[in-house]
Parts: C-alpha cells; sequence; structure tokens
C-alpha cells in the first residue's frame, strides 16, 4: 500500500492505493486562509499538521488493515509558502502563502541586486515566490528573521513532523529563487541576496528518492510495523504532472483550478523570464518542465457567479454549445497576474457591455477570457523552446464539456480529458511513494485513459484568434490609464 498527501491551500487531501494503483480511499480535512491585511495570505502551519492527522486517523479507520501495509508516503504540496522556524523549529509566524503580494516592491529591488535570480534561478522575482517574502520579513519584521534558523516550504513542514528531518525536493524547491535550477543545488549568491545561507536551507532529495522514515511514535499510532519511507515528492503543479503521466518531453496538461496553469516537461532546463514562464526542476531525476500560471481560472467563474447569486456549473449549463466569439470581453485579472505580465498590481475587466448583456453573455465572457489568458500561457511556453501536440485538462473546470471545446479551440490544440479517476497531485505523490520504495520510476507514471478528446473547432479558429488579439490589446489599454 503507497499514501499521497496533498497539501493544498484549501484542504489536506489523502489517497491510499494499492500495488495496481487502484485506489482504496482517500480523506480531506479542511484548511482556511487568514487575511489579516490587505494583499496578505496566511495559514498557521500547525494547522496544517492537524489536518494531516485528521486524514490520517480518517484513513486509519476506514482502512485499518490497508493503512498498517502502508510501505511508502509521498508528499504534494502548495508552492513558494514561507514557513519560518527558529532553533526549536518551532513556526516564528504564520506562514506567508503563494497567493500573498505584499512583497510586490521588494522584487525590483532584488532582480536590480541580483541579475543571476533571472538566471540561475530562471524566473522572474514575483512576490509569489519565497525569496522575496523573506526579503519582506528582513525589512519588516527585523527581530523575527534574525531568529531563523529553518525555512522550509509547506509540505515540508509536514515532513518535518512526520520524520523530524528538514528536507525538500527539486521542483518545490525550485519555486523559493533560492535554487540553482540548472545544477539542482542551492545557489550560495541567491540566498545571500536575501540574507541567508545554505545552513538554513533543508537538504535536497529528488522527488522519487526517500527523503527519510516515519518517527516510532506515529508508526505506533498507525499500525506500522516497520516504519514507511517518506518521498521527496514535489510541488503541487509537478506532482499533478507525475499523477497524470507528464514526464516526457513536451508531455503536459492544463489546469482548470482556482488558478490556470499550462505545464509542460522538458529535457532540460529552459527558461524564458521575459514572458514571466515558470522554468523548474520535475520530480523526477534529470527532467525539468516550464509553466505558464494565472491567478484566476475557476475563480473568475466562482467570483461572477457568487456576483449573480447563482451556481458556477448551473451557469456554464445554461450557455449550451458556444457558436461564435462573445462580443463582451474580460481579463481575469482579479489578483494581479503572472504570466505573461508578472503584474500584481493589474486588476479584471469587462467591455464591451451593452443593455443587451446579460448573464450568459458574462459567463461565456468569463470562459473565453480564462483560455485566452491560457494561450498566453502557452504562447510563452512555446517561444522558450517547447513543442506542445496536446495538453490533458484537470482541475473543476474540466469537468465542463463548453469550456474544453473554447479552450481546445483558442489554444489551437487537442484537449484530453482523462477517464473518471482522481489523476491530481494526491495520486502524482502516491506514485512519488511507489518509486521511493522500489527505487525505480519505471511502469509507475503512466497516462491515464482518456474520456473524450477536444478538437479544435476548425470553423471558429479564424474568429477566436481576431477576438484573441481585440482581447491582448486590452491589457496595456488598462495600464495606460491607470487600471
Amino acid at each position: 500500500m503507497f499514501l499521497g498527501l496533498d497539501f493544498g491551500t484549501s484542504s489536506v487531501k489523502g489517497l491510499l492505493i494499492d500495488e495496481n494503483q487502484s485506489v482504496i480511499g482517500s480523506a480531506s480535512a479542511a484548511l482556511t486562509v487568514d487575511r489579516p491585511h490587505l494583499s496578505w495570505s496566511e495559514q498557521a502551519p500547525d494547522d496544517w499538521w492537524t489536518a494531516s492527522l485528521d486524514v490520517l486517523d480518517d484513513l486509519a479507520a476506514y482502512h485499518p488493515s490497508q493503512m498498517a501495509a502502508v510501505k511508502a508516503i509521498g508528499l504534494s504540496g502548495q508552492m513558494h509558502g514561507a514557513t519560518l522556524l527558529g532553533a526549536d523549529d518551532r513556526p516564528l509566524r504564520p506562514c506567508i502563502l503563494w497567493n500573498d503580494t505584499r512583497s510586490a516592491a521588494q522584487c525590483g529591488e532584488l532582480e536590480a541586486r541580483e541579475p543571476q535570480f533571472l538566471t540561475l534561478g530562471g524566473n522572474r522575482v514575483m512576490p509569489g515566490f519565497t525569496a522575496p517574502k523573506l526579503q519582506w520579513v528582513r525589512e519588516n519584521e527585523p527581530g523575527i528573521f534574525e531568529q531563523i534558523s529553518k525555512v522550509l516550504l509547506p509540505k515540508d513542514y509536514i515532513r518535518l513532523k512526520l520524520t523530524g528531518d528538514h528536507v525538500s525536493d527539486m521542483s518545490d524547491s525550485a519555486g523559493t529563487l533560492w535554487l540553482d535550477v540548472a545544477k539542482r543545488e542551492w545557489s550560495a549568491p541567491l540566498l545571500a541576496a536575501t540574507g541567508l545561507d545554505r545552513n538554513q536551507m533543508p537538504r535536497l532529495v529528488e522527488g522519487s528518492e526517500a527523503s527519510g522514515e516515519v518517527r516510532t511514535d506515529l508508526c505506533q499510532r498507525y499500525g506500522w510495523a516497520k516504519p514507511p519511507i517518506i518521498a521527496g515528492g514535489a510541488g503541487d503543479n509537478a506532482a499533478s504532472a507525475c499523477g497524470i503521466g507528464a514526464l516526457p518531453s513536451g508531455a503536459g496538461f492544463v489546469s482548470l483550478g482556482t488558478s490556470g496553469v499550462v505545464f509542460v516537461a522538458t529535457e532540460r532546463f529552459q527558461p524564458n523570464t521575459k514572458s514571466a514562464v515558470h522554468a523548474f526542476c520535475h520530480a523526477v531525476p534529470n527532467t525539468w518542465h516550464q509553466m505558464g500560471v494565472i491567478l484566476s481560472a475557476a475563480d473568475s467563474l466562482n467570483w461572477l457567479a457568487h456576483l449573480l447569486g447563482a451556481e458556477p456549473a448551473e451557469m456554464v449549463k445554461a450557455l449550451d454549445a458556444i457558436k461564435s466569439p462573445s462580443q463582451v470581453a474580460f481579463l481575469p485579472y482579479l489578483g494581479g497576474e503572472r504570466t505573461p505580465h508578472n503584474d500584481a498590481n493589474i486588476r479584471g475587466s469587462f467591455a464591451g457591455l451593452s443593455h443587451a448583456t446579460g448573464q450568459n453573455d458574462l459567463t461565456q465572457a468569463v470562459l473565453e477570457g480564462v483560455a485566452y489568458a491560457l494561450r498566453d500561457c502557452l504562447d510563452a511556453l512555446t517561444s522558450a523552446g517547447s513543442t506542445v501536440d496536446g495538453l490533458t485538462a484537470v482541475g473543476g473546470g474540466s469537468r465542463s464539456d463548453v469550456w474544453l471545446q473554447a479552450l481546445a479551440t483558442i489554444l489551437k490544440v487537442p484537449i484530453f480529458r482523462p477517464s473518471e479517476g482522481d489523476f491530481g497531485a494526491s495520486l502524482g505523490a502516491a506514485r512519488l511513494a511507489m518509486a521511493a520504495e522500489s527505487g525505480s520510476t519505471n511502469g509507475i507514471f503512466s497516462a491515464p485513459p482518456t474520456s473524450r478528446i477536444f478538437e479544435p473547432e476548425v470553423t471558429q479558429v479564424a474568429a477566436y484568434d481576431e477576438a484573441y488579439h481585440r482581447w491582448r490589446a486590452l491589457y496595456p489599454a488598462l495600464k495606460q490609464v491607470g487600471y
């Protein structure tokens, strides 16, 4: 038996699978986000541990014999979170999360002071990353900064609680901006730019390698006669790629979750900082990936649904089929944007509203606006050398036929919907556990069967090309007038 634990922003999820990767059971526990000030987003690390124990307890209660047979555990988690620990391994303050933008001012200063963030680190310095968060703490909370013994990412704090060891994997650590991504090791110059050194960083392993064993007291709690191995694991997107088999060069996925992602695996380090592409290590050795990220994908639809007092699924269902681009345009920049603009201050907008505009028009505009933003991401990846022949759809939005058809037409690539099943980050984490226990990745990371392929609608491609280029003109226009 193998267990995958995924630490998201809104919940912790556990997935228990057997040697054939059949799902035995799953459990989840909710998390909340604190926003004490505008642009702040925080969580208490010990809340993650409480939720983790709830998940493990539930799995043990409903599947006692299978849980007792667990050989290895894999970890996946939200990236970039700054978990600051003192010498006693206790958190010095709440974790600053990936979607916290308080460090926007520090980003430009760090880029100017240390240009190797763009070369060794392979990424623009953005508020979402860990390094500028630490610079913000250094400038605004110096008393806390001076006490920092270790900086961990969210899932690695749980690893510490499970094993007692300070360890991270390559894919998650690449999102700190302190990693020499090509060499897959901590960079002394990048750490020094934020007043840190390698002694304050965890030991690095590949995601498919063993990082330690579960503590004795936890083995007694869950009936593990032999301590399960803890795999290195991965950041959430790399783990999702492991779950859907996106490891060969050119394989990728598009995620319609709270945020939106276009992910493509690469055989070498291929940064494109000009277009704010994320270039990270993958979760397995000698593999990297590119990623374009938008901050509000399904979140944009949820925002509109809340505003209109409607249910998102019913709003999309009411569209039936889309026959032509909407006359209304929507920019999904509700909380700023990453790829390709790297702009924490830009905000969303509707354009083209009229007396005739109704709910269906707004819904279609939101679906298309998110798809246009994902095309921005795909264009940025291909300009950096990636070749994409098709993308597997994941995330809650992938359940919508209408959205996936529009996405295929706008991106001009086939979109593959997997058959029913859990192919997300928790499965990827469980698969990494299997690799760590066996010492091999062979035969583990297969692609799931496809239930449907959405091909670009050739009769609509030209119209959507024209609509996309009109949509692209809105961002500079808004910036010019101060929005």
